[in-house]
């Protein structure tokens, strides 16, 4: 009789698109929604980045696979979605992670000139960069994660799920990191 069942998994499965660190046949795989602009998905991703980094080191590099989808929240975040493209360029250049985590770092500059320095300190190509800005390249695939998104039930961000199931614990390292291990057995 739950109505929300269909929103407590992840009905767009992890795939070799995504944005991953690790491997998708990991004991656990992490797939987090999130908004480059929103301080509770950085304060979320910083937890991960603990995380997976004491997993790895308990339990070997397989043993946790993360998955980063942008779930950009515009009508909160002004700069959201031109951050979100701005991954996607720096991806097409091979160098999302750089640009994701600078992103995060830099929340509260997130307009078109830093976005343009950060692209430069990453060493990317600045005119292909601009070009993908300008013609919005990458708005389908972002679209398309935050379409996955919703039919998931992700109406805010962050949004976790652990082995394609949602996260409702709370936001700190015990029981986030008890509810990775949970369902790693």
């Amino acid at each position: 009789m739950n109505d929300d069942r269909n929103h407590s998994s992840l009905l767009v499965p992890p795939s070799t698109q995504d944005h991953i660190q690790g491997v998708l046949s990991a004991k656990v795989v992490l797939v987090m929604y999130g908004d480059h602009q929103c301080p509770k998905s950085a304060d979320v991703y910083k937890l991960i980045k603990g995380i997976k980094r004491e997993l790895s080191a308990a339990f070997g590099e397989d043993y946790l696979c993360f998955i980063f989808r942008h779930f950009p929240q515009a009508q909160i975040y002004p700069h959201a979605q031109r951050a979100a493209q701005a991954a996607q360029a720096a991806a097409a250049q091979g160098q999302f992670w750089s640009m994701h985590d600078t992103l995060f770092s830099h929340q509260q500059k997130l307009e078109n000139g830093y976005l343009v320095e950060y692209a430069n300190d990453l060493g990317l190509d600045i005119p292909q960069f601009l070009k993908e800005l300008s013609k919005q390249v990458h708005v389908d695939r972002i679209n398309e994660d935050i379409e996955g998104g919703i039919q998931s039930g992700v109406t805010t961000t962050p949004a976790l799920f652990i082995n394609e199931n949602r996260y409702t614990g709370h936001w700190n390292t015990t029981e986030l990191m008890a509810a990775i291990i949970a369902a790693s057995h």
